[in-house]
């Protein structure tokens, strides 16, 4: 039997590439003979290496032009566009014997819902509007969810039972203040082991002064697959609007959401996993942005700061 051959592009962010995890595997799975290629930015390598439903991806570095002819030589069936954005429409003029099928990003909806408070958005996941792009395909979704697959060099082993919590954030108003999260981990009665990147190491290491002992400072220490290792582990994990967030959904963890400037109705809450979503509801001016901004265009944060922690249910 002939390969088919697909060619995925998603090229960020961490979150977004695990959203578009079960296209790759339903393709793979569903489809007869299905050959599939990725490609993403280098920085994202780690998000597609160890897929094992994936045959080849490519990384995108610096010249546009050299990745494209790469592509080229691959002679793909079909692309499916799941960015949707100048890059990969470039690409897929450049690859016009390859017939295309792109995500609709529903841009306008977006932009109604943050600047005028007017939500048309579906009432779908964002996981089921990218595997929509595959409706012309006898491909359905298998319903089993997010995969991330860690490699067995990367397990990091914590004994003990505890929490994680991804204190981390692309940008600021999706952070709960450190106050905040110093409040919220008084109420834990376990370990916590806290995630993020080095830029998180501050706010962690004040978190730790305040509690002591009750908390490991993971911050910058681990790279992703070893965060991951360490999210596969914990009971429970509480989550900013964050990679990590997809991450533990992946895992099949029971995931506490904590949102800010952002809204669950974008579509990418946590996906076929336990969750309790986290959000102020009782003020209009969310959400002022679909990704975030680095302080809080009103001044008042309260997005943010007035989340009555009472509500969280650890």
């Amino acid at each position: 039997m002939k390969t088919t051959k697909f060619l995925i592009l998603r090229f960020s962010s961490i979150g977004d590439i695990v959203l578009t995890t079960p296209v790759i595997r339903c393709i793979k799975l569903q489809f007869p003979n299905a050959e599939i290629h990725f490609a993403t930015k280098k920085q994202f390598k780690v998000l597609v290496e160890n897929n094992p439903y994936l045959d080849k991806y490519f990384l995108l570095e610096k010249s546009l032009n050299s990745f494209i002819k790469d592509l080229q030589s691959e002679h793909y069936d079909y692309i499916i566009d799941l960015h949707n954005n100048l890059r990969t429409t470039i690409i897929k003029l450049r690859l016009s014997q390859s017939k295309s099928f792109s995500f609709d990003k529903l841009n306008l909806k977006k932009w109604l819902l943050v600047n005028f408070k007017i939500n048309q958005m579906p009432n779908i996941h964002i996981v089921d509007r990218y595997l929509k792009t595959l409706e012309s395909f006898p491909i359905k979704n298998d319903l089993q969810g997010l995969d991330y697959f860690i490699p067995e060099k990367d397990f990091v082993e914590i004994n003990g039972n505890f929490v994680a919590y991804a204190i981390g954030g692309q940008h600021f108003t999706k952070k709960m203040p450190t106050s905040k999260m110093i409040e919220l981990c008084k109420t834990i009665d376990a370990k916590i082991v806290l995630l993020g990147g080095k830029e998180d190491n501050d706010a962690a290491e004040q978190i730790q002064s305040a509690l002591g002992e009750k908390i490991f400072n993971a911050c910058g220490k681990y790279n992703l697959n070893q965060s991951a290792s360490l999210i596969q582990q914990a009971n429970l994990v509480i989550s900013h609007d964050t990679g990590l967030m997809h991450i533990a959904s992946a895992l099949k963890k029971r995931v506490i959401s904590i949102w800010g400037n952002t809204v669950p109705a974008f579509g990418m809450y946590p996906y076929m996993t336990d969750y309790q979503l986290v959000e102020n509801k009782n003020i209009s001016c969310r959400p002022c942005s679909k990704i975030g901004y680095n302080q809080c265009p009103k001044g008042h944060f309260k997005c943010m700061t007035d989340i009555d922690i009472s509500e969280i249910k650890p």
